[in-house]
């Protein structure tokens, strides 16, 4: 059964959307960006970076983007001087929470975390850095996970989840000290339901999740391939 047409207003311009869209969605759709780090194509949105929030006429609130279900009618706007300054602090606090050292890490220039942070103008951070002592798991015989570069934006969980269906990975902890961990806290090299497909390395947004033997600067993630992959499965199903 086709689904509803809906029309929106995004930022003044009105636009065509399919009920069941999420604002985000609704947003691609029609050639309009939205800053986010957590959200990629095919996978669960669950709202984790907090950076594609927009306001909704009508309302104080700030809803977040990916999450939030179109309303015939709705008009959204995405980018205020409000939001620029909202979403610059959760950046900024991405920052300290970790130990982010780009010149160093195999992600530079290939990394959404450096490149929003460029887009938006940020150079330097209000805040306090955290420093947290965060270990690297290499025993893994292909891959190497860096918790000083995690973002918890959780992509590397719900790809392992939605796609490859292993449940290899999850969070433990809360607030600054939630980590990715694989099988009940086991070393990753140790882990009996990682399938290797390295599914979670392309999906990862920075080098926290990385394939072994790339030095700085070259390691180069396929996002596309992950959508792709869920576009297949569509057209089969």
């Amino acid at each position: 059964m086709p689904k509803k047409k809906l029309s929106i207003r995004i930022d003044g311009e009105l636009i065509n959307a399919v009920e069941g869209q999420t604002i985000l969605q609704a947003a691609k759709a029609n050639g309009k960006y939205i800053p986010t780090l957590c959200d990629l194509e095919g996978l669960t949105p669950v709202g984790a970076c907090r950076l594609c929030i927009v306001e909704v006429s009508g309302t104080d609130r700030l809803f977040q983007a990916c999450t939030t279900p179109i309303q015939d009618g709705m008009s959204v706007i995405t980018t205020s001087a409000r939001l620029t300054h909202d979403r610059r602090i959760s950046l900024e606090l991405l920052f300290v929470e970790r130990n982010h050292v780009c010149a160093v890490c195999v992600s530079n220039g290939r990394c959404e975390l450096q490149s929003l942070a460029s887009a938006m103008g940020i150079s330097t951070v209000r805040f306090a850095y955290n420093y947290p002592k965060l270990g690297v798991d290499l025993s893994h015989p292909r891959f190497v996970l860096d918790h000083n570069r995690c973002i918890l934006c959780t992509r590397c969980v719900r790809v392992c989840a939605d796609l490859e269906g292993a449940h290899v990975w999850e969070l433990t902890s809360r607030g600054i000290h939630s980590r990715i961990v694989s099988d009940l806290n086991q070393r990753w090299g140790d882990s009996r339901s990682c399938t290797n497909c390295g599914k979670c390395v392309q999906a990862c947004p920075t080098g926290a999740l990385a394939e072994k033997g790339y030095a700085v600067e070259e390691m180069v993630k396929r996002t596309d391939n992950i959508s792709s992959l869920v576009e297949r499965r569509e057209v089969q199903v």
